[in-house]
């Protein structure tokens, strides 16, 4: 019998997380099942994920209808929704997250988008859904903009469990992974335990290459054409790199003598885009240790049925960061081009959730 490819993902020290959440899979036990049968162990959400699963299924349709005729408001019935589908989840997880003493069961909700350029106001908002959730195995999702990295560090101080979502560019990350670090140093400068506080960095992958691909095709030339299909996992590979530096630091040492936790970095966007590549691309090459995979239902499957686990995060490090280097003499300017995707990114998460609130108030 052939040994389940996602199970063994754990033993190679990557977790694996989906990257979805609807009411019938956790109702009807298919979460419970994909914990015990492939070794699940976390699971993430984003606006555009919810706008599907309310709009494109009936699991909903009664809540919504109690709702309305509650005379309550789109935005509302949202919350209320989305709130309950990770509390619920989050205790499906809960047996898994006392096992590991915290290290994973994880499920993530995500501040409103439209707050992704405001400091004080994603700061209000992830204090309240923190509460309203009232778990301790969920994360808000805060995104990394240049306004959210302050709000991470003062959400980080105040022991609230935080996903950094929306990372693209390595500067970025060095930021993100400061801001988790001043937070952690904040709280204990404050007496406060800083022991039971969890953080991943979420690093967007296959959209990357997505966007970095036809400039390379565009380019021409041998070189060009070579480097295609390989930006976004030399990148993850160096963000692994800088992550075990700033981890491994001194600095970060006497936050973990007190019992800090590093935080991990998380894969998204792991879904293949382009046909041409394989459909486990982006779980394959960025397997390593202390990592997380966040992978779409698609992904997972093909992952079960035909993933080849070895640890490659760390195979080829010299040659990612020779092809980075190389870029800019291929026209690419590859921290411009990051920082439109994060632009990109957070407009993707705001129309699905402008769709869903257009639905919800049609719904009235």
């Amino acid at each position: 019998m052939k040994t389940n490819s996602l199970k063994q993902l754990g033993t190679l020290g990557q977790s694996i997380w989906l990257d979805y959440i609807r009411r019938d899979l956790i109702a009807g036990g298919e979460l419970k099942r994909l914990i015990e049968e492939d070794g699940l162990r976390g699971m993430t959400s984003n606006p555009a994920i919810f706008e599907k699963a309310i709009v494109e299924s009936h699991d909903y349709d009664e809540e919504i209808r109690v709702q309305t005729l509650a005379g309550k408001d789109a935005k509302t019935i949202y919350e209320t929704i989305s709130q309950h589908d990770v509390q619920n989840a989050a205790d499906v997880f809960r047996p898994l997250y006392d096992r590991t003493d915290g290290a994973d069961g994880y499920v993530s909700l995500e501040v409103n988008p439209h707050l992704a350029r405001n400091t004080a106001g994603t700061i209000e908002e992830a204090r309240r859904l923190w509460r309203a959730l009232n778990r301790p195995n969920v994360f808000i999702k805060v995104p990394a903009t240049a306004e959210g990295l302050p709000a991470i560090q003062q959400l980080i101080s105040e022991g609230i469990n935080v996903n950094v979502t929306l990372i693209f560019g390595l500067p970025r990350y060095r930021e993100v992974a400061e801001a988790y670090i001043a937070g952690l140093e904040a709280r204990a400068a404050q007496g406060k335990p800083i022991n039971c506080i969890a953080s991943v960095a979420s690093f967007f992958v296959s959209r990357i290459d997505a966007l970095v691909d036809p400039l390379l095709k565009k380019q021409g030339g041998e070189i060009a054409e070579k480097t295609c299909g390989q930006i976004a996992i030399a990148s993850a590979k160096m963000s692994y790199q800088i992550y075990k530096e700033i981890f491994g630091s001194d600095r970060f040492k006497k936050l973990s003598s007190q019992g800090a936790r590093a935080q991990r970095l998380l894969w998204a966007s792991t879904g293949t885009k382009n046909p041409e590549y394989s459909d486990v691309k982006y779980i394959e090459a960025l397997i390593g240790p202390d990592t997380v995979n966040t992978a779409p239902v698609a992904t997972i499957n093909a992952y079960r049925d035909h993933g080849e686990p070895q640890a490659r995060l760390e195979q080829d490090v010299g040659k990612a960061a020779r092809l980075l280097k190389q870029l800019p003499t291929l026209g690419i300017d590859l921290d411009q081009l990051t920082q439109q995707l994060e632009d990109e990114g957070v407009e993707k998460f705001n129309q699905p959730f402008d769709a869903l609130m257009t639905a919800l108030t049609k719904a009235k």
